[in-house]
């Protein structure tokens, strides 16, 4: 089972996708947001589809992907989670969970095209594994409750601007981070119970070149870790996402030139789906 948003921005259709075939799920709920998530979504969902009160959507493979949640209240991010990214930026891993915040106007669906911001000369890829908060989380006692508090998985592409996040950042990293559109998501949320998160291959490309190939095995901070801690700092709400940071091979490594308009990015997590993304250069609007 996956959850799924299509349509145009701002009008997407949530819809669950089931052995290969697409279901409209406006019987059940009206988005793919807290509220559904954390009313027993899988459970729900099923029950409807054994009924049969699920309609097919019609030209589904015809509809633009959007992000498979709808806006986040809160987008929670992990830094220099894989000690050879941490190397790769100079830095020695850490020894407890780096936090920086994305706004919620950066996430966008998974093949959208994502604009170089004005100026930007570092603009930059980071394919990652997104946890996406099922109930109200506040003060776990320990990382094994974690697993009660989350919906499910997506994957996501932690576009960073490496000038605004590290040279005129002024200590914090989301300069760097929060440009519209700097968190393509998706294209599905996979239910928790169906997701191994301590074993997924990511993987990440620019213009069909191999970039990034690790596995979640590498995280500093496994899953349940990072969502034990955050909760004693922060609550939690369905509908929240964390993404927990990215692999070596990005282009802040040095090994690879920065993103140019007409770049194509492509990032992949298995079972989780693949994103591509142009990048386009900003333009000016009224």
């Amino acid at each position: 089972m996956k959850f799924a948003r299509l349509g145009e921005a701002g009008s997407e259709i949530p819809v669950v996708i089931d052995d290969g075939r697409t279901f409209d799920l406006r019987p059940v709920t009206s988005d793919v947001d807290g509220a559904f998530l954390a009313d027993d979504p899988t459970g729900r969902t099923r029950a409807a589809l054994e009924a049969g009160t699920l309609p097919e959507l019609e030209n589904a493979d015809s509809l633009r992907i959007g992000a498979p949640i709808a806006r986040p209240s809160a987008v929670i991010c992990i830094g220099m989670n894989y000690a050879a990214h941490a190397a790769e930026s100079g830095s020695e891993p850490p020894s407890i969970p780096i936090l920086f915040l994305k706004t919620p106007n950066t996430v966008v669906g998974p093949n959208d095209a994502v604009t170089i911001p004005r100026g930007s000369e570092k603009t930059d890829w980071e394919v990652e594994l997104g946890v996406v908060i099922g109930t109200r989380t506040a003060y776990l006692d320990s990382p094994e409750q974690a697993d009660a508090h989350i919906a499910g998985y997506v994957l996501a592409n932690d576009v960073s601007e490496r000038t605004f996040q590290l040279e005129v950042s002024g200590g914090q990293w989301s300069k760097g981070k929060i440009a519209a559109g700097f968190n393509p998501t998706g294209p599905w949320l996979v239910p928790a119970s169906e997701v191994d998160s301590t074993n997924l291959d990511l993987r990440s490309f620019v213009n069909g070149e191999p970039r990034q190939d690790s596995n979640t095995r590498d995280l500093i901070f496994d899953v349940r870790t990072i969502v034990h801690h955050l909760s004693q700092y922060v609550t939690l709400e369905p509908g929240d996402l964390i993404l927990t940071g990215t692999p070596q091979g990005v282009a802040l490594s040095g090994r690879f030139p920065y993103l140019r308009p007409g770049d194509v990015v492509e990032v992949e997590i298995d079972g989780l789906g693949r994103q591509r993304q142009e990048f386009v250069a900003w333009k000016a609007t009224k």
